[in-house]
């Protein structure tokens, strides 16, 4: 079931008709869907339903106009799309709805996202990339609204590097000379989040071929577009954005949702305009209706008065493309009213298979409990408890994996005294259902292919004798130079990353030699440079994001956290985004200018490496480590250390920092102390300091926070220390803690420690401003020595009294 891709206005009035009817077809099945959907949530089979229904006649023209090679970035109620292009079944419609775990029966999320959210796949089984020119394709939804915007931007500008940028001509599995348009969708309400203005504007300055739809039914759930827009029309408040002849600007194209060959034309129109000119459009698609309101939580008879829904009755789109079928004697009433009894047929007969498909797996299992529990049950002196919670099992007609687990689980509390082979059997059972099962709904976070980012092996920088010292961001420099030199499709962009070479010269001179398409200057937009990253990396580009600064990454942190680190898990391993995010922060002046919000960041970041190097030459070898492998990653690196003096290595564009390994800067044998970034080279100085006065510290740079010690050396080091001090400039509780959860509790340091695991982090507020200000905010040389003496004194007072 798929609309013909290629309308030409030649073809004979028979197989024009047959189009007709097929197109009349995907949408009256989308519709019957949509309807069971929704009755199917009432019932308690699915959790939650948000549908298409409404919007089913401009999908179809959208359909035509979307080639193989072309991109999607829409929202929830894009299934009529997602049928027309042949990339949705009715039987896969219901198994994400039902979250059916198997790829196969739900190749949109393998149940990880409710059902509306649609992908396809760009990866093999290995992980590799397919030829993404021979399929459609469409990134993987996600549910907070206009989120879709910033990634359509980067998905659309990949077109534009592949056809000027030379160097990378033999991608051909990603572009055929940057020929792709990148199409996005969002509803009208969602036209107010800021998002869609920044990606708006962001597009009109770089002219990418991207198109817009916007599909207007006048309400954001409840609530009516004059609350939402100004003047109730946003095509008509983007006027200003209209292209003219001596202006760059938009293509801005407006059609009613109801006029099936106004909307061919509409459609046809806008994807040659962005294909051949590299030119934004906006469809504004208007008069559509939501015949079952916002979702399945809510009514919209409590919102629309009886006029409106009268309105939307007469005016819902396949009513009206119905009407337009038989006017034109495409087909008869009768013919029409035979084929959608038909369409009922087949999308029950749909939801029952994958009905059936989700339970059988739960079935077999459910059934294999209920013999263990019996066996358990007959070796037990619990034996009646037992049987119990056999017989509420075998109840259970539609049995769900949270009852089987819980069941057995519970079952075992009443043979915690026995000894008996059948006890032993429930056990294996149990590790091996978790073991077997937990992946189905964990798995895919990160790369879990053999030869992953943490799997690079380090390569240490070479240096000739009496290495010349030079500013750290020289060494930076002279290492993305090697960086763009051998990698054709690399490219960075950001606030002042162009023609200045960075606020910090660690770009000097790259741009005047790669191009401005390669290393270029970007708005202050934080949110569309992530958007940029996030949809270059997935179409096979290695961009790098500038975040001018590490406290700016707020501003785009909801991107981050709710596109790009979720892209593989919410795919289930099925498209990857290794976009590499670079900022610079920690130790400065001033509440905005020295962030170090790492608690916030490692806990909203899962999914992607943070990574936090303590000078350029470990940032640099990071950046290398990164290209050898496809997977995400935030580097910060130090602010306040440009200018500091490193040895310019040999081997530029080589050396490798290993993710996840932590290093032992100095050894020690009294005392562990654990930190990173700018902190380092304060716990370095407080440590001679701490010398002097026959304190012996071994100090260790974690050097990347996710992952944090994959080798487990920091227990290594308090086993022979017996004590630890985590310092970090983050506030209370923040990556202190995390890092002392991970020593203490994971890897079972508690046991070696001979004092109390302690923190000293920075104090609970933002830095205030100027050298007092950091001195007193955060901690300093001082503040580590004396801690560090205050825990031998409780230990040795004698050796170390008292100091204050």
């Amino acid at each position: 079931m798929q609309t013909n891709p290629e309308t030409n206005k030649d073809i004979s009035f028979e197989d024009f008709t047959s189009e007709v009817m097929n197109d009349y077809k995907i949408a009256v099945t989308s519709r019957e869907c949509s309807l069971l959907g929704r009755r199917e949530v009432l019932t308690g089979k699915a959790k939650f339903g948000i549908f298409g229904d409404g919007k089913e006649v401009p999908q179809l023209a959208w359909a035509k106009a979307f080639k193989n090679g072309d991109w999607r970035s829409g929202y929830y109620r894009d299934q009529t799309f997602m049928m027309a292009i042949g990339k949705l079944t009715i039987q896969q419609f219901f198994a994400g709805l039902y979250a059916h775990t198997d790829i196969e029966a739900d190749p949109m999320s393998a149940g990880r996202q409710m059902g509306g959210h649609f992908a396809t796949h760009s990866l093999h089984e290995d992980g590799s990339w397919k030829n993404l020119t021979t399929q459609k394709n469409s990134s993987p939804d996600i549910s907070p609204t206009a989120g879709q915007m910033p990634r359509l931007l980067g998905l659309a500008q990949a077109s534009k590097i592949f056809r000027n940028v030379k160097g990378i001509e033999n991608k051909t599995n990603f572009s055929i000379n940057g020929n792709e348009v990148a199409w996005g969708t969002i509803g009208n309400a969602s036209t107010s989040e800021g998002l869609f203005w920044e990606t708006i504007n962001a597009a009109g300055v770089l002219q990418v071929p991207m198109v817009i739809n916007v599909w207007d039914d006048e309400y954001g759930i409840s609530v009516h577009a004059r609350h939402q827009t100004t003047k109730e029309n946003i095509s008509e408040i983007l006027k200003g954005f209209q292209r003219t002849e001596t202006e760059k600007g938009y293509e801005i194209i407006r059609v009613n949702g109801w006029d099936y060959p106004a909307l061919i034309e509409a459609y046809e129109k806008a994807g040659k305009i962005a294909r051949e000119e590299h030119v934004p459009v906006l469809i504004h698609v208007l008069q559509l209706t939501q015949p079952q309101g916002h979702s399945t939580s809510g009514s919209h008879e409590r919102y629309k008065s009886e006029e409106r829904l009268e309105w939307e009755r007469e005016f819902d789109c396949n009513v009206k493309m119905r009407e337009w079928i038989i006017e034109n004697n495409f087909a008869s009433e009768e013919e029409l009213t035979e084929m959608e009894k038909s369409i009922k047929k087949e999308v029950r007969e749909g939801k029952k298979a994958a009905w059936e498909a989700f339970l059988a797996p739960q079935k077999k299992e459910l059934q294999e409990a209920i013999t263990l529990l019996s066996n358990l049950a007959e070796s037990s002196s619990n034996k009646n408890f037992i049987e119990k919670i056999k017989n509420d099992l075998a109840a259970e007609k539609e049995p769900l994996r949270r009852t089987i687990a819980a069941s057995v689980r519970k079952a075992l509390r009443y043979v915690v005294t026995e000894k008996s082979s059948e006890k032993r059997q429930l056990i294996d059972w149990i590790d091996n259902y978790f073991e077997t099962i937990q992946p189905k709904y964990s798995a895919h976070l990160y790369s879990e292919a053999s030869e992953n980012a943490t799997t690079v092996s380090e390569i240490q920088p070479t240096y000739k004798d009496g290495a010349e010292e030079v500013d750290g961001r020289v060494v930076l420099r002279d290492n993305f130079d090697a960086i763009f030199s051998k990698h054709p499709e690399v490219l960075i962009f950001g606030e002042d990353a162009g023609e200045i070479g960075d606020v910090n010269q660690g770009l000097e001179g790259m741009q005047e030699k790669y191009g401005e398409l390669r290393v270029s200057d970007a708005g202050i937009r934080e949110a569309t440079i992530l958007g940029q990253g996030i949809g270059m990396a997935m179409r096979g580009l290695r961009p790098i994001a500038e975040i001018q600064y590490l406290d700016y990454v707020l501003y785009c942190l909801q991107i981050m956290s709710d596109d790009l680190v979720t892209v593989r898990y919410r795919t289930n391993g099925t498209q990857k985004a290794p976009l590499i995010v670079r900022t610079r922060g920690h130790r400065l002046e001033g509440i905005w200018h020295s962030g170090s919000q790492m608690g916030g960041l490692i806990h909203l970041l899962r999914g992607m490496y943070i990574l936090v190097p303590r000078n350029m030459t470990k940032a640099a070898g990071f950046y290398n480590t990164l290209l050898e492998t496809d997977e995400p990653a935030l580097i910060i690196e130090c602010l306040n250390g440009y200018r500091l003096k490193e040895k310019l290595p040999t081997n530029l564009g080589e050396f490798r920092t290993p993710i996840g390994v932590v290093e032992t800067v100095k050894e020690g044998t009294d005392i562990t102390l654990v930190s990173y970034g700018s902190t380092l080279r304060i716990v370095e100085e407080a440590a001679k300091e701490l010398q002097q006065v026959g304190i012996d510290a071994e100090v260790i740079d974690v050097q990347s926070l996710l992952p944090l010690d994959i080798n487990e050396d920091l227990v290594e080091s308090v086993k022979k220390t017996s004590r630890l001090l985590v310092i970090d400039e983050d506030v209370p509780g923040g990556a202190s803690a995390f890092i002392l959860q991970r020593i203490v509790d994971e890897q079972n340091g508690y046991q070696y420690l001979d004092s109390k695991p302690q923190a000293l982090a920075a104090k609970p507020h933002r830095p205030a401003y100027g050298t007092d200000g950091d001195y007193f905010s955060k901690p300093s040389a001082e503040d580590i020595f004396e801690k560090v003496y205050a825990m031998m004194h409780e230990s040795d007072p004698a050796n170390f009294p008292k100091l204050r």
